[in-house]
């Protein structure tokens, strides 16, 4: 899920998602470097079914009046096979 506020907290995030099934965990993503929420998060259902319900509901919605953008995570080798050299993990790192 992205475009969340920053000041959005997992407990928010489990309230939203409640409503279509069991919420097994939310995880707010930072970052590395200065500790502060990048916008968006992953939320895991119980079932495939209950995944598919909230993410049909809940995207385009609204959450602390920001519309909310909520899809099925990706694979993270699939979303950057053409740009691994480029988005390494060390892509903002520079040895001395």
């Amino acid at each position: 899920m992205g475009n969340l506020d920053f000041a959005v907290t997992e407990d928010q995030l489990k309230a939203v998602f409640a409503p279509y099934g069991v919420v097994e965990s939310v995880k707010i993503v930072f970052d590395r470097d200065n500790g502060l929420p990048r916008g968006f998060a992953f939320v895991e259902m119980a079932t495939a079914e209950q995944a598919e319900d909230a993410i049909r509901s809940l995207d385009g919605s609204a959450l602390n009046e920001r519309t909310l953008r909520v899809n099925e995570a990706r694979d993270k080798s699939e979303e950057n096979s053409s740009t691994d050299s480029f988005r390494g993990r060390d892509h903002r790192r520079h040895r001395i």
